[in-house]
């Protein structure tokens, strides 16, 4: 099983950008699906994207798809996530989340282990 601590968090103006990172620590982390999950106040957290084992394949919700980027990097143990053009709606907590293999589609929860999440504030 893997640990995951986010950074990277913090206030901008629209139209700014950040990029978070996930540093993970444990076994195998290339043997895991890594996702960026958010949660805004009042609303219920919801997949942002995620990034296939080697990095090959990704997904993205709708609402980011253009201005988000996920990647990783395995010899680091590391995923980050390259946030471009940031709305206001894009504020919430930020987590990092990893998911074992386990016969569903690839990206789709439930997801195993978490981080503790990373504020991302995003000011008009």
């Amino acid at each position: 099983q893997v640990q995951l601590v986010e950074s990277g968090g913090g206030l901008v103006q629209a139209g700014g950008s950040l990029r978070l990172s996930c540093a993970a620590s444990g076994r195998a982390f290339d043997s895991y699906v890594m996702g960026w999950f958010r949660q805004a106040p009042g609303k219920e957290r919801e997949l942002v994207a995620a990034v296939t084992w080697r990095g090959y394949s990704s997904y993205y919700t709708d609402s980011v798809k253009g201005r988000f980027t996920i990647s990783r990097d395995n010899a680091k143990s590391t995923v980050y996530l390259q946030m471009n053009s940031l709305k206001p709606e894009d504020t919430a907590v930020y987590y990092c989340a990893a998911k074992s293999p386990d016969g569903s589609l690839w990206y789709k929860p439930p997801y195993n282990t978490w981080g503790q999440g990373t504020q991302v504030t995003v000011s008009s």
